[in-house]
């Protein structure tokens, strides 16, 4: 029997990063992609060969940006909570999920989506400090409790 995980429903199955990130720029820009992820390779002096050289050496940003490929532009539905925790690449995408046209994106619809991770950043920040006096620890009762 083989255990072997059957990868080929994901479109990154066998994508480079040099193919994939030019895909992308070529159908968003790079001031786009900079606007909605936020990486400053982006940015700054942006180039597909600059990008590709952070971006290999840049975990978070490599799958932030891998990420975006199967759900912005690959028009994926978003990934379970427990897919979520896996990296992009090795995510199992339903056989019944196909890649669709890449999504309308625009300059106010990013401004919105930072809004909106702003406004729950704070909202974890506040969750996670809560109202107790600065120097208290916030978990003192949840320890006291095991």
């Amino acid at each position: 029997m083989n255990n072997e995980i059957n990868y080929s429903n994901n479109p990154l199955h066998g994508v480079g990063l040099k193919s994939l990130l030019t895909e992308i720029v070529d159908q968003y820009g790079f001031e786009l992609l900079f606007a909605y992820l936020n990486i400053n390779c982006f940015k700054t002096n942006p180039g597909i060969d600059s990008s590709i050289k952070f971006l290999k050496k840049t975990d978070w940003a490599r799958e932030k940006v891998e990420a975006f490929y199967l759900y912005e532009f690959k028009n994926l539905p978003r990934a379970s909570y427990e897919q979520f925790s896996i990296p992009p690449r090795e995510r199992i995408i339903p056989e019944d999920q196909v890649p669709g046209d890449p999504s309308e994106l625009s300059f106010e619809d990013a401004e919105r989506l930072r809004a909106k991770r702003t406004e729950k950043s704070a909202e974890w920040e506040h969750l996670s400090t809560g109202s107790s006096a600065k120097g208290v620890d916030p978990w003192a009762n949840w320890k006291n409790k095991a």
